[in-house]
């Protein structure tokens, strides 16, 4: 619970502070294409941020509890914060265009995030 608690405050502190830097520093020195998608990265990385936080909070023995399937969607919902978010940020840095190929995979531990999320709120109640 502690855990997800952190990892989301420090990942919503994260996309704040990328945000502003996207919007201060990044611009007018990447093209437009790049700072939209520096954009998007924060947007993603925030949304799930409070889905860590959730996930943190629906642990409280109160709520639902330790349950093995919020765990999983907490886990993944970080790790497509450091795969998708992460290699947009890249991308939008570097212009490496490959780094276009793992985001996906950062969406899939997304998405696969909320179904574990899901199932354990069907488990639970």
């Amino acid at each position: 619970m502690k855990f997800f608690l952190i990892a989301g405050a420090v990942n919503g502190l994260l996309a704040v502070a990328f945000g502003a830097f996207g919007a201060h520093l990044l611009e007018g020195r990447v093209a437009d294409k790049y700072l939209d998608t520096w954009q998007t990265a924060v947007q993603y990385q925030m949304f799930h941020s409070i889905g860590l936080i959730a996930v943190a909070i629906l642990m409280s023995s109160a709520l639902i509890g330790p349950l093995g399937s919020l765990n999983w969607a907490g886990y993944l919902m970080l790790a497509g914060i450091v795969i998708f978010s992460g290699s947009l940020y890249v991308l939008s840095l570097t212009g490496i265009s490959v780094l276009g190929a793992i985001t996906p995979i950062g969406g899939v531990a997304f998405i696969a995030g909320w179904v574990m999320l899901i199932i354990a709120a069907s488990k639970a109640l």
